[in-house]
């Protein structure tokens, strides 16, 4: 099972945005997006939700609960 980070990281890298260019969308710091890549800590719901808008992504697949 991938990391929540390591998929948040994967989603990001395929999409081609920078870490700042996605914490601008997401309203918080590059320093918040590499501390979630790093698994650190994890996104809180507020953010889970944008981050699944702007990848067109279910909760379940950055969650790790589906592979689609």
């Amino acid at each position: 099972m991938k990391s929540i980070g390591k998929t948040i990281r994967q989603l990001r890298k395929d999409a081609k945005y920078t870490q700042t260019q996605l914490a601008d969308m997401l309203s918080t710091s590059q320093d918040t997006v590499s501390i979630w890549e790093l698994d650190k800590a994890l996104p809180d719901v507020e953010s889970l939700i944008k981050l699944c808008k702007i990848f067109d992504v279910s909760a379940d697949y950055i969650l790790g609960l589906s592979e689609i």
